[in-house]
């Protein structure tokens, strides 16, 4: 049997949006953020990280940076009884500084190539899944994905999920 999951986008749905973002001494959870996670594994949903990163193609920090603040997430996460299944990031953008990471890829949102690489990962139904994100290129990675968007704009993300997600409430 598949895996239910809910997808969500990073800056500004979980945490903050501080701009390129990779120091946990900028992190600020956002309102319900983690009462969120906990409703989510306590319903038997997994919890999928899915951030493009383009901070990284232009040379602001690097992927150890992006890796060390997920870890550090997680460490948090599990002081207060909640978890993040899976972190996945695009380190590129077509107009990065670093040839390395400029290109146009199948990873960064509105592309579904973290979305599908997380579904064959944990075996996920995403007929039954949900993306959760701030911006339109969250929405269009969901619908290319075929998984439930929703548009989140603020507010106690908790709340927010209890509304838009029957399973939830």
């Amino acid at each position: 049997m598949s895996n239910r999951a809910i997808f969500f986008d990073r800056d500004g749905t979980l945490n903050l949006d501080t701009g390129f973002l990779h120091d946990k001494s900028e992190f600020v959870w956002i309102d319900g953020a983690i009462d969120a996670l906990k409703l989510c594994r306590k319903c038997g949903f997994l919890t999928i990280v899915v951030t493009n990163q383009s901070g990284i193609a232009r040379g602001f920090y690097t992927e150890a940076d992006t890796e060390n603040l997920h870890l550090w997430m997680n460490e948090e996460l599990d002081k207060l009884g909640a978890k993040i299944d899976g972190f996945y990031y695009c380190p590129h953008h077509p107009e990065g500084k670093l040839a390395k990471y400029r290109k146009v890829c199948a990873c960064r949102k509105p592309a579904p190539g973290m979305i599908e690489r997380a579904a064959k990962d944990f075996d996920i139904d995403r007929a039954l899944s949900y993306l959760i994100g701030d911006r339109q290129s969250d929405m269009d990675a969901a619908k290319a994905a075929g998984v439930r968007g929703l548009l989140y704009q603020g507010g106690n993300l908790a709340d927010f999920l209890r509304q838009h997600i029957d399973e939830l409430a």
